[in-house]
């Protein structure tokens, strides 16, 4: 629903100030905004997700009393964003090779699901990477997820915010670089990060899970699997325990979702972190532990896979 005022004799006074103007230009699109602090992410106001507006009139008073940043409610302003971390590792990675680029992720995913990647669409550079925009479909609410896609690769939908083009941090600034209309949100990707429902428990004395669905599944979910097993294989000392055990956990999450065998899972990380055992101190058994303790971590939250292939 739209909840901008009617003003037939007068137009709303324009926001004040820079980042008010851009307050003003995202409201203009649609998408209900609200303040963030100066310079920074968090909101500056309680209850943001019932208080974000497209209300000019209350943008102009929200700005006129500080130089907010631009939060933008994402579900509600019937979006979902995705957010790549782009950054590269000063470490000792391969060369050329990153250890934190969703936007190579998204490309390997699309490729996996045999789909171009879906970068045509508006997009901004945050300080971390890149926030690509997308529309909701009707009658879906996607929610926020955390690396669900893949690595590096999060979503911000029902219940989560983005801070807009032309805010301010103190590590660089948000700025458009693909000045695209919104796209819709592939189907490929609504598949992806449709909550599964809760899987029926496996079957006694059969350790590997259901067979995937279709071969474009199964193409997806080695890509999920080689990024995973790639952050594990690059990751340097000091780092080790942590990128392990959330690689673990997501793909525990498939692995809960009968979309991955544990056992293959198990495998594959223990094989991408064989150069950990016996540095500073790490042993097999460490890395034995932080597998199998992610995985069940991430079991608890299942996903699965869509046959996308039969919609028509």
């Amino acid at each position: 629903m739209n909840d901008v005022p009617h003003h037939p004799s007068a137009a709303p006074t324009p926001a004040p100030g820079r980042l008010g103007a851009a307050a003003a230009r995202a409201a203009r699109k649609g998408w209900r905004v609200f303040p963030a602090v100066p310079r920074g992410k968090a909101p500056a106001i309680a209850d943001w997700q019932n208080a974000a507006t497209t209300d000019l009139d209350q943008i102009t008073a929200w700005w006129r009393a500080m130089p907010w940043n631009v939060a933008v409610s994402a579900g509600r302003s019937g979006l979902l964003v995705i957010d790549l971390d782009v950054r590269r590792s000063a470490a000792a990675a391969p060369r050329g090779a990153s250890t934190r680029d969703g936007y190579a992720m998204l490309r390997r995913l699309a490729a996996a699901a045999g789909e171009p990647p879906p970068t045509d669409t508006y997009t901004v550079a945050t300080p971390g990477g890149l926030h690509l925009y997308f529309r909701q479909p009707d009658g879906v609410q996607l929610r926020n997820t955390q690396s669900v896609l893949g690595a590096n690769v999060d979503s911000r939908g029902l219940g989560g915010y983005v801070i807009a083009a032309g805010s301010v941090r103190a590590v660089g600034i948000y700025r458009v670089v693909r000045s695209r209309p919104v796209a819709e949100l592939p189907n490929w990707v609504i598949a992806a990060l449709t909550p599964a429902p809760t899987p029926a428990p496996p079957t006694r004395g059969h350790p590997s899970m259901t067979p995937l669905l279709n071969g474009r599944a199964e193409a997806y979910l080695r890509a999920v699997v080689d990024g995973e097993c790639a952050a594990v294989a690059a990751a340097t000392v000091g780092h080790r325990h942590r990128t392990l055990l959330r690689a673990a956990r997501r793909l525990g999450h498939w692995v809960g979702g009968s979309a991955l065998s544990a056992t293959a899972a198990r495998l594959a990380l223990t094989d991408a972190a064989k150069s950990y055992v016996g540095v500073e101190g790490y042993t097999a058994a460490q890395v034995a532990r932080d597998i199998r303790d992610g995985l069940a971590y991430g079991a608890g939250s299942p996903r699965i896979f869509a046959d996308v292939e039969n919609r028509t």
